[in-house]
């Protein structure tokens, strides 16, 4: 006989009772499962027909295995092994239509100052009031709670929209952004005739037409050590949806002075993270990654990619946990990462612990105060305007003609591979700007150089790179391919 744990899915534990997992005495997975059904006898006609056989609305997994697949019920147990019962689920079946209820609804504790719902509001939040772990009292929790966005991006947009979909009270958005047509492969607050205008306008319009009773308050500005403080401190829940390294050490930064939890997801191209930063509870982030790396070796979304609906699933995680901060219910993941690799439909968990010589959050830090964060990651302060540095730019049309010339400049292109795919300028090398350092002896040093990328953002930097390794006469093609598909060769696509 082995011991093994019986792991009983949430639709099912009303019929076991309550329990989330049982262990169990058995040779076999069928064994231990009907010996679950004898104890529980309610649960038995959900796991099993009238004629005793397993329903084919149930799949039961040896471990990671499907048991069909291992002998069925005869699957042999060893000690330690996990069963766990799946059974098949569609968001539970329509409830019939009925009247609203007359009359008042049973009292409950509240403080005298706050209203009732409305019949609308009953209504609307029914699937939370169902719920004993939400029930009226939770959703007074929702209602009075303050919740701030950083971010109304790939992460931010389904954050919002569920947060107030799930009754919070009030949702600020911090955002400086306007719509591009880029965005809308993953951010769904926006639609096609959203391109141009501001995010955090439109945003707050899709959030207050979703619900009502949810007010939102924007913040159309960049995010910096200066505001920071004041943004923040209004706001119960901190959620980061923040796409670099500056804002996000600043978001962490601040919810840590301000003794908040910062509720943390990130995407990158096929994979994404979670966590709860709270230092009143568990580490910060700091914690995790003490220094952000090298700005050379940070690609952006335009650059590496991202799979249109990852932002969505690791958006969606962070608008869970908050909740869960708010009504205070479930296991937080403070002190926790999940990893989540789309490619392969893989999550992993790893254990995050507090530092003990954190800068910001031990008992010895040394860091009281917000700092200088472009500086900190080692990227010019976008707030500070151009830099002492100047480079040499070229427009699109003086490079056309230059390129028709007796001497045509030698033309690099900086993008990735999947982007020259989309199209590129004619006789252009490419060189993707995260190899452009290895690949230096490719590049003719007494020549005219021009290198582009998809707007001008990382050619500036490739052209850096190499008037520092000693390149002359380096120029940068302004407003990079985009501005060439615009004003010299239409036959390109913008993207």
């Amino acid at each position: 006989m082995a011991k093994a744990a019986v792991k009983v899915p949430a639709p099912l534990r009303g019929f076991a009772g309550g329990a989330s997992e049982v262990v169990l005495e058995g040779s076999t997975v069928g064994e231990v499962v009907r010996a679950l059904a004898r104890a529980n006898p309610a649960l038995e006609r959900h796991l099993f027909t009238a004629e005793g056989r397993l329903r084919t609305s149930v799949t039961i997994y040896l471990n990671d295995q499907d048991i069909r697949f291992l002998g069925r019920e005869g699957a042999p147990l060893k000690d330690g092994d996990i069963v766990s019962i799946v059974p098949a689920i569609a968001g539970g079946a329509p409830a019939p239509r009925r009247k609203a209820p007359h009359g008042r609804p049973r009292p409950n504790a509240k403080s005298s100052r706050e209203r009732a719902f409305s019949r609308e509001e009953l209504s609307r939040y029914s699937r939370h009031l169902s719920l004993p772990e939400i029930g009226v009292a939770g959703q007074r929790k929702l209602r009075r709670a303050k919740v701030l966005l950083v971010g109304a991006g790939g992460l931010g947009a389904p954050a919002a929209l569920y947060l107030a979909a799930a009754g919070v009270g009030e949702i600020g958005l911090v955002d400086f952004d306007s719509v591009e047509l880029s965005n809308l492969q993953r951010q769904v607050l926006y639609t096609t005739s959203d391109v141009g205008r501001p995010k955090i306008e439109r945003a707050k319009e899709r959030v207050e037409a979703l619900n009502p009773g949810t007010r939102v308050v924007p913040y159309p500005q960049r995010l910096t050590a200066q505001n920071a403080l004041d943004i923040l401190r209004p706001y119960d829940v901190i959620v980061d949806g923040s796409d670099n390294f500056p804002t996000r050490y600043l978001v962490n930064d601040a919810a840590v002075l301000l003794r908040k939890p910062d509720v943390y997801g990130s995407v990158f191209r096929f994979e994404g993270q979670l966590s709860v930063f709270d230092a009143e509870r568990g580490p910060c982030y700091r914690c995790l990654y003490p220094e952000p790396p090298p700005p050379e070796l940070v690609p952006s979304c335009a650059e590496a990619g991202v799979l249109g609906v990852l932002p969505g699933l690791i958006g969606i995680l962070q608008a869970t946990e908050t909740l869960k901060i708010l009504l205070g219910r479930g296991t937080s993941m403070v002190g926790r990462l999940l990893l989540f690799d789309a490619l392969g439909l893989e999550f992993r968990e790893l254990k995050v612990r507090k530092n003990p010589r954190c800068v910001l959050c031990s008992p010895r830090a040394s860091q009281k105060g917000l700092i200088d964060y472009p500086a900190f990651c080692g990227v010019p302060d976008p707030a500070a305007g151009p830099s002492e540095r100047v480079v040499p730019q070229v427009e699109p049309e003086a490079l056309r003609a230059e390129l028709r010339s007796h001497e045509p400049p030698f033309v690099v292109d900086v993008r990735g591979r999947g982007e020259w795919e989309i199209g590129h300028l004619p006789a252009a090398h490419l060189i993707p700007k995260e190899e452009l350092s290895e690949r230096l002896d490719e590049i003719p040093r007494g020549a005219k150089l021009v290198l582009y990328c998809r707007t001008g953002v990382r050619s500036t930097a490739a052209t850096r790179l190499l008037l520092d390794r000693g390149f002359e006469n380096v120029r940068v093609l302004r407003g990079g391919i985009n501005a060439w598909a615009e004003r010299v060769d239409r036959s390109l696509p913008q993207y």
